[in-house]
């Protein structure tokens, strides 16, 4: 059922169709944190999962196949990307992510909430399909306080570091295209105002009515 087909609630959003579960884009410049926000929420709120992205670059130390990402060679994601497989994906710094559009509406259609940790382009392409999303952004507290994380992972030339900064420049304009705003100055203050996000989407009422029809039919 696509949304425009969607009973709507007085709020204007579309109603939920019962048993679908949400889905959260969450977007961020790089060395934001945006990444361990999200692992920490996912481990902290029961039926909520991680998306797993593709990508074209190789496996760094410690990454697994299939559960951090699914690695693939550049020519096999082109390939998907030709295809329309992809319901968003990006050149990040010259490699490759995509978000799997069949994997995304599986875990959905199973009745869990998803979260997509994806860049401002990525979380554009998702509005442009016209898929209904919940969108956060998590922005560092200062740019004086990005640099010194990016430069304190000590994994990044000088260049790369110049040029994420420049693409954060960009990525933090964006922010009013979001639902939320998170600001990233302590991880766990960040991580409960990001789960408290998610909470009060689950008790909207365009996702609470079945329920709470279910229990208006026992008064009858």
């Amino acid at each position: 059922m696509s949304s425009e087909s969607r009973p709507s609630t007085g709020s204007g959003r579309p109603e939920r169709v019962e048993g679908r579960g949400l889905l959260f884009v969450v977007s961020a410049p790089s060395g934001t944190g945006k990444t361990t926000l999200v692992d920490r929420l996912v481990r902290q709120t029961p039926r909520l999962k991680m998306s797993r992205s593709y990508t074209s670059r190789a496996a760094r130390q410690g990454e697994t196949d299939g559960v951090d990402y699914n690695f693939v060679t550049r020519d096999r994601f082109e390939a998907m990307a030709a295809a329309g497989e992809f319901l968003e994906w990006a050149d990040v710094f010259g490699n490759l992510y995509g978000t799997s559009a069949v994997d995304t509406e599986r875990v959905l259609e199973s009745g869990s909430d998803v979260v997509l940790v994806i860049d401002v382009c990525g979380a554009r392409q998702v509005r442009h399909r016209g898929v209904e999303t919940i969108a956060i952004f998590v922005m560092p507290p200062s740019f004086e306080v990005l640099e010194r994380r990016l430069r304190g992972r000590s994994k990044d030339s000088e260049a790369a570091i110049q040029q994420r900064l420049r693409v954060a420049c960009q990525e933090v304009a964006a922010f009013a295209e979001y639902d939320f705003l998170v600001v990233n100055d302590e991880v766990t203050a960040a991580s409960d105002r990001l789960r408290s996000i998610v909470l009060a989407e689950r008790a909207r009422l365009t996702c609470m009515r079945p329920s709470a029809e279910r229990i208006v039919r026992t008064f009858s």
